[in-house]
């Protein structure tokens, strides 16, 4: 297995995309924190579903805007695995809003999760990686929006932008120490939030219409691709995003 004897950890993996990764994860052989905020039975089922196929897990709550919650987070992965090889930051968030009317409070709410958290985490994780002395892998799950504009979307749009340069200045600082770091970019992925767009005939074929492979991503694709950006297999891959987007990103450049 890919992973065999790594330990991951994956924040906001209690659903959608981060869930899919942690289980892909686990699937590989490696040892998964499922990180989350809030109700402690939010993180169940992807245990639920790690324990399943016989794979090992832990769930620990951290926000990872805030320091201290990221340190116990890395401290509490190694007290209980021994060690940090692979550490992808899911977690995000995005609220919209035209520009001219969007709150500061808002801004200030999304670009702490989207973009102070990917700094803290990755910080942390570098750290403790440099420490170990064997090189790990560092993953951001970032969007086709860290290229492309979304109206009524300004902050996220800007914390996925940020994540890009974040991203390809620590890839190059951290390659001595044979950290490798990468984004994801997915575009239309289909998640339980996304229900009500599928639903919609009008709103799901316009999303359609924009992806030149005709339908919309699934979770478990961008799973295998982070299974891939985390093994050895990627030894040699830093410092990219990776497109997982059925070709929407080109066919809007070319509109």
């Amino acid at each position: 297995m890919r992973l065999q004897g790594k330990t991951a950890v994956v924040t906001g993996a209690a659903t959608g995309i981060g869930q899919a990764i942690a289980v892909a994860f686990a699937q590989a052989g490696a040892a998964v924190v499922v990180d989350y905020v809030g109700d402690t039975n939010a993180p169940q089922d992807t245990i639920s579903k790690i324990d399943a196929i016989g794979g090992k897990s832990r769930a620990i709550a951290a926000d990872i805007s805030k320091p201290d919650q990221v340190n116990a987070l890395i401290q509490q992965t190694v007290a209980a695995f021994g060690k940090l090889d692979i550490f992808v930051n899911n977690a995000g968030i995005e609220k919209k809003f035209a520009f001219v009317d969007y709150p500061l409070e808002e801004w200030q709410k999304i670009m702490a999760v989207n973009l102070t958290g990917p700094f803290l985490c990755a910080q942390a994780a570098a750290k403790q990686m440099i420490a170990q002395g064997h090189g790990g892998r560092i993953l951001n799950i970032s969007s086709i929006h860290e290229d492309l504009p979304m109206p009524t979307n300004a902050p996220y749009c800007a914390s996925k932008g940020g994540l890009r340069m974040l991203m390809r200045t620590i890839a190059v600082e951290l390659a001595p120490h044979q950290i490798t770091v990468n984004n994801i970019g997915p575009g239309a992925i289909y998640t339980p939030i996304d229900k009500d767009v599928e639903s919609d005939p009008k709103l799901n074929s316009q999303i359609l219409a924009e992806i030149p492979m005709g339908r919309w991503g699934k979770p478990e694709e961008v799973a295998q691709l982070a299974v891939y950006l985390a093994s050895e297999d990627a030894a040699y891959v830093t410092g990219s995003t990776h497109f997982i987007d059925g070709g929407m990103l080109r066919n809007a450049g070319s509109l």
